[in-house]
């Protein structure tokens, strides 16, 4: 899975309508061109190839002042909620992703019901608890790395990642559950977007 598609269907979301350089500019605000590869290019290119495949509606809502192509806005198709949804659920779940799928998840953990969002976290760590079984099959911890030669440190690096993705999930459904942020059915979300025009401390240089 790549966390493009997420992050971009979501900053759609979040405004209910925007033109690409919107989308770009609140990619740019999360950070995520730092994270993830969330880059002019890539994004122009999703937001171009999911209006080809139904998950948004283009809108050509203004000419070019400088001759080129008129200004295109998207808005979310039903199918385009669908898509968006399951690479979120996907992206919560998987403990086999790049950071940055995560990341993208994270940021829209919130467009979830809470109790939702709780039980795919939970979810989360029972295959974080799967995959370091599998590991502890061939590798025991307690007796260290050198069992196996240097490679053991492979192994040793997966028991860890485990470990510590699992206790900061934990904390993160602690959280949660104590009554932390706002979900979706809860009230005004939290908004981390830029309003049309608003300078953005955090751009890319242009």
């Amino acid at each position: 899975m790549s966390a493009i598609r997420l992050l971009v269907l979501g900053a759609v979301r979040q405004h209910g309508r925007a033109h690409g350089y919107q989308v770009r500019n609140d990619l740019e605000f999360w950070g995520a061109h730092e994270w993830s590869n969330a880059k002019p290019g890539s994004i122009y290119h999703a937001l171009k190839q999911m209006a080809k495949e139904g998950l948004l509606l283009a809108h050509e809502v203004a000419p070019s002042t400088a001759g080129g192509p008129p200004r295109v806005e998207y808005e979310m198709t039903e199918q385009g909620t669908e898509e968006y949804l399951a690479l979120l659920r996907q992206a919560l779940t998987s403990y086999d992703q790049k950071m940055d799928v995560l990341s993208a998840g994270i940021g829209f953990i919130v467009d979830l019901p809470r109790e939702e969002a709780v039980a795919l976290l939970r979810e989360r760590i029972a295959r974080l608890d799967q995959w370091r079984s599998a590991v502890t099959e061939y590798y025991t911890p307690e007796n260290g790395p050198g069992q196996l030669g240097h490679i053991g440190e492979i192994m040793n690096m997966w028991v860890h990642s485990a470990d510590s993705e699992a206790a900061w999930t934990n904390g993160l459904i602690e959280r949660i559950e104590g009554g932390a942020y706002t979900f979706a059915g809860e009230g005004e979300p939290f908004v981390g977007i830029l309003a049309d025009g608003e300078p953005n401390p955090y751009a890319a240089p242009r």
